[in-house]
């Protein structure tokens, strides 16, 4: 063989070899954590958990958009008694709420120039360099850089995983609840529901029973149309008062050209982690969520087959 084709077979091959290297480069995915209302505590040890996934699977790494200091902490609206609105401890709470409440949103206006600092990284320059983005229970109405350029760079094929609160976000946004595929309504006490698993096929739901039970805070929707969405965690009942009817809690869909995972467990650290000292769910229903996550992470990065076949009954 002469040098010039052994030059050309060597080329060839350190071509073939570069191509399989970047193919099998770990995706980059960006954590936002900025909360503009109520803060979960369960945030870093989603963030902590969410690390451990990457590191376990190798698929993809992460970086994190964090909290920055200085937040002002949110006040909420007293809940009437046994006595009735008439009661005059009820009356008097709602006083200090409404003195409370002023301050709260005067801290807020001041803050928010710190959260737009901070979210910097979501510029659509920035977001060139990731495959997608992890809403790790936000709240609020967040100050992108530029939020019509946010939705447009997921809607070109790059991936959204929504967390918890992610659909307490953005409330009367019209395109991202659009993009997200419900708006958070209300949630009772805490309870252990019996999760109905409606594609046992899917990465996010293959490692789960066909009856899956945890104990957490179960979210209620609105704007929420089931013909757009592949349903793949609900109940048949009303979690807290079991009147029969449908209950979503996770789902997935396309964005245009996106993936968008939603899951609406996760506000306990015990769902999270299966070391917490807190518990309520077993350390196996732990495991079985972060699958569950890590599983919703692979479909949205296109790492891992699944439906977004809308699955409406």
């Amino acid at each position: 063989m002469n040098t010039k084709l052994l030059r050309r077979l060597a080329l060839s091959l350190v071509c073939v070899a570069s191509a399989c290297a970047a193919s099998a480069a770990p995706k980059k995915l960006l954590v936002v954590e900025v909360t503009t209302g109520y803060r979960h505590a369960s945030i870093e040890t989603a963030e902590r958990i969410l690390t451990e996934l990457a590191k376990r699977s190798g698929d993809f790494t992460l970086d994190y958009v964090r909290q920055p200091p200085g937040a002002p902490i949110i006040v909420f609206r007293p809940h009437a008694g046994p006595g009735g609105e008439s009661d005059p401890a009820y009356q008097q709470a709602l006083k200090k709420f409404a003195v409370d409440d002023a301050a709260y949103q005067v801290a807020l206006k001041k803050w928010m120039p710190v959260a737009a600092a901070a979210l910097k990284p979501l510029s659509p320059e920035n977001l060139k360099n990731y495959d997608g983005v992890i809403f790790d229970s936000t709240t609020g109405v967040l100050p992108l850089p530029d939020k019509a350029g946010f939705f447009k760079w997921i809607a070109e094929g790059h991936a959204f995983i929504g967390l918890h609160s992610a659909t307490d976000t953005f409330h009367n946004d019209p395109e991202y609840l659009e993009m997200i595929g419900a708006e958070f309504k209300v949630h009772g006490a805490q309870v252990a529901v019996d999760c109905q698993n409606e594609d046992p096929q899917h990465p996010a739901t293959r490692m789960l029973p066909a009856t899956w039970t945890v104990f957490d805070e179960i979210y209620q929707f609105k704007n929420f149309d089931r013909t757009k969405l592949h349903v793949l965690l609900d109940l048949d009942r009303h979690p807290n008062n079991h009147t029969p009817g449908f209950f979503p809690l996770s789902w997935c869909k396309p964005y245009h050209q996106g993936r968008v995972f939603y899951t609406a467990l996760g506000h306990r650290e015990d769902v999270w982690d299966p070391a917490a000292k807190d518990r309520k769910n077993s350390p196996e229903v732990a495991k079985q969520y972060q699958e569950h996550v890590l599983g919703g992470i692979r479909w949205a990065l296109g790492l891992a087959p699944g439906s977004d076949t809308p699955n409406s009954k």
